[in-house]
């Protein structure tokens, strides 16, 4: 799978789906060389992903892997799908390796229209919001050497600066 050709703009943010919502606790990372996702680990705690989690292509997070996202779906997307996002905010979290930031964002609305009236984190209820953030607080809970720390969530604007560095 060719990833160089994939492009985004502030408005269509295109992501890799590595792991579908409510998943089995399995953490898959896609592997350059081969061009396809690979098992990184089980997790240990009995937690699945609230959301989809994937990558944006092309570009670069401070942990000097791609961008991390939070895909919100009304279902549960499969692994390896690309799927055109608009971000809607972003979780600051911390671990072993540094800072990890996590986009939040909701599809187009060509793709659908549910999300239309989300323009921002804020406009989510916020027991969405805790849980999301319980999961990164407590995922690694359960493995020697790994930790996070979660941090505050910040506006669709400044999610699009982590994407769009300057």
């Amino acid at each position: 799978m060719d990833l160089s050709k994939i492009t985004s703009t502030p408005d269509a943010v295109n992501v890799v789906i590595e792991i579908s919502a409510n998943s089995e606790p399995v953490k898959y990372e896609f592997n350059k060389e081969f061009g396809l996702l690979q098992v990184d680990r089980f997790l240990s705690a009995s937690m699945t992903y609230p959301c989809n989690y994937g990558f944006i292509p092309n570009t670069n997070a401070d942990d000097g892997d791609p961008v991390d996202v939070l895909v919100l779906t009304q279902f549960p997307l499969a692994p390896s799908v690309l799927i055109s996002v608009r971000p809607i905010g972003a979780l600051f979290t911390k671990d072993e390796k540094g800072k990890d930031e996590k986009i939040l964002a909701v599809p187009i609305s060509s793709v659908d229209h549910y999300y239309d009236n989300i323009k921002n984190y804020s406009d989510l209820p916020k027991n969405l919001l805790d849980k999301i953030a319980h999961f990164f607080s407590h995922y690694k809970d359960l493995e020697k050497g790994k930790t996070v720390a979660v941090g505050e969530w910040v506006s669709a604007e400044e999610a699009k600066k982590i994407i769009f560095v300057e």
